[in-house]
């Protein structure tokens, strides 16, 4: 199941490098949201063009086409560091101390070793699609206004090696952890519990509605 998680900040080096790295994951995960937004604001526009003028907007489905990628990978690597993937606790759930760490290290490990080839993969998928001598620098484009499809290929190998950064740093989180059997280690999300998450909700609803 997907748990939120805490994240323990320090002056540490492995803390800083995550808290810099943390940065850009905000950047991207906002990128993803103005996409999804801009998507919203183009459905209306091509909504109301259809109804009232009988002209809906041009290249709508190319558009999103564009988007697309923006919005399923700009925000893995933010997810993942704060422990919103979907995951299987009911074994983790039973693990504690270096049995732990050395769990969630070896899960991390094989997720780094997907996202490598993942990105070598979606690598070689935009070298095909990127081309400096064509027009638009591209050998494809959309079917309806012909937009080069090189960018947004591009979005996918550069969402991945962020995540696989991500990875790193929480193989080093973890493998710290596992050698001074740390009870919260640093740069690594802690995934509280149903109850936990349920009270810090709580607190978090009652500070909102709170008059000031």
């Amino acid at each position: 199941m997907a748990g939120v998680g805490q994240v323990i900040e320090n002056s540490s080096l492995l803390s800083r490098i995550d808290q810099q790295l943390h940065k850009l994951e905000s950047i991207l995960a906002l990128v993803s949201g103005l996409a999804i937004f801009s998507l919203m604001l183009l459905a209306v526009v091509s909504v109301f063009g259809r109804h009232f003028f009988n002209m809906p907007l041009p290249g709508y489905v190319d558009w999103i086409e564009q988007a697309m990628p923006l919005i399923a990978f700009m925000g893995i690597a933010y997810t993942q560091r704060n422990g919103g993937h979907i995951r299987m606790d009911m074994l983790v759930a039973q693990l504690s101390g270096r049995a732990l760490w050395l769990f969630e290290w070896i899960t991390s490990l094989c997720i780094l070793v997907l996202m490598l080839l993942l990105i070598w993969g979606s690598w070689s998928h935009f070298s095909r699609s990127f081309d400096p001598s064509m027009p638009w620098w591209s050998r494809d484009s959309s079917m309806d206004i012909a937009l080069p499809l090189w960018p947004a290929k591009l979005m996918v190998p550069l969402a991945f090696s962020v995540l696989a950064l991500r990875m790193m740093i929480q193989l080093w989180g973890f493998a710290h952890a596992f050698i001074t059997n740390a009870t919260v280690p640093v740069a690594v999300p802690l995934v509280l519990d149903a109850a936990t998450q349920a009270a810090a909700e709580s607190e978090y609803i009652n500070d909102e509605i709170q008059p000031s």
